[in-house]
This record gives structure tokens, sequence and C-alpha cells, in this order.
């Protein structure tokens, strides 16, 4: 994935928020839990459209941390399906920070989400086609 990391993907993103103090570690870095959060919620969005219901995180891929996110960076949050299966889907997620007095997007965080369609009994459900 990193080297398809040269500008932001094309089309919306799945969320965009800005980094608040609260989300700081000591030095002064946004957590990567924090950034691993918000990927998830991108991923659980996509997730959650294309299988029409309920879906549940089963496992990710491979987080990589590119650069450092600031303090009220705009984080921007892509997330793309790349394979749909009978019950669950695995999801190309990307973060992009852009400074607050900035225009230049730079990468910060990529993984691959894998979600289950589930039911109102928290099982495994089929995903009908699109």
């Amino acid at each position: 994935m990193t080297a398809s990391l040269r500008r932001p993907p094309s089309g919306q993103p799945a969320i965009r928020t800005v980094a608040m103090p609260a989300d700081t570690n000591p030095a002064g870095d946004i957590f990567g839990g924090w950034l691993m959060w918000q990927m998830d919620l991108a991923a659980g969005l996509a997730a959650t459209r294309r299988a029409r219901g309920r879906c549940a995180t089963v496992a990710v891929e491979a987080i990589t941390f590119l650069s450092p996110v600031q303090v009220g960076d705009e984080v921007s949050l892509y997330a793309d399906i790349v394979s749909v299966g009978r019950t669950s889907m695995r999801l190309e997620v990307q973060a992009w920070r852009r400074p607050r007095d900035g225009e230049e997007s730079v990468p910060v965080t990529e993984a691959v989400f894998t979600f289950v369609a589930i039911d109102d009994q928290r099982r495994p459900r089929v995903i009908d086609a699109p």
C-alpha cells in the first residue's frame, strides 16, 4: 500500500476530524490508538453501508504509522472495500493529515480491516450482492 500514498484517494473521506489536545501522549503527539479508533470508525461506516446492516471488526492487518499527527491537524480517513466474501469483507483504510494552516496533505497511517456482517444475535450473516 505505501507506494500508492503519493496523494489522498479520490472521492470523499469516510470521516474528517480534527486532532485535539485530549488525544495526545505526554510528548504532545497524537496517540496511535486514537488514529486506529478513527480508522475503525471509517471502516465500520463503509462496511455497514455495504452490508446494509450491523458489522463487527474481526481483524486489523499490519497497521503502519507513517508520520505523526499534531494537535490541530485535520485528519481525513478514506475506506475502500478491497474484497467481499460470503459473510465478511476487507477494507483498506488510509489516514491523511493536513496542517491547520496549510494545504498539503501527508499520509499518516494505513491498514486493512476485516469486518463480518452480523445479525441481531451477533452471529455472522450473508452479505447480499450490491
